[in-house]
């Protein structure tokens, strides 16, 4: 299932604040940038990188993920591992606000 409007447009807001302040500096976005996406009650936040072989292409490299949980009202927070199984961040696996994540 996914966000409800109101929820989809808060976190738009949100996540669009934390790229704006977070991504790398204008001369090195070519080499590395971040983004996020919005998959159903999902959003991800991953990394845009050249590859290595050819420049003109780019790769997007997922490496953090929060699920909202509709029942308990929080957002579950999630790293990516080299195996590429998300698993729990431990110092932290759940935020009230979007904002905490």
């Amino acid at each position: 299932m996914a966000l409800d409007i109101m929820t989809a447009v808060d976190t738009i807001e949100i996540m669009e604040n934390y790229i704006s302040r977070t991504r790398p500096p204008k001369e090195i976005r070519n080499e590395l940038d971040i983004n996020y996406r919005i998959e159903n009650q999902s959003i991800i936040l991953f990394e845009i990188r050249p590859i290595w072989n050819d420049k003109t292409k780019y790769l997007n490299h997922d490496f953090a993920k929060t699920t909202f949980v509709k029942g308990s009202n929080k957002w579950r927070i999630y790293w990516l591992r080299s195996n590429l199984e998300w698993t729990l961040y431990e110092p932290k696996p759940e935020v009230k606000k979007l904002s905490g994540f």
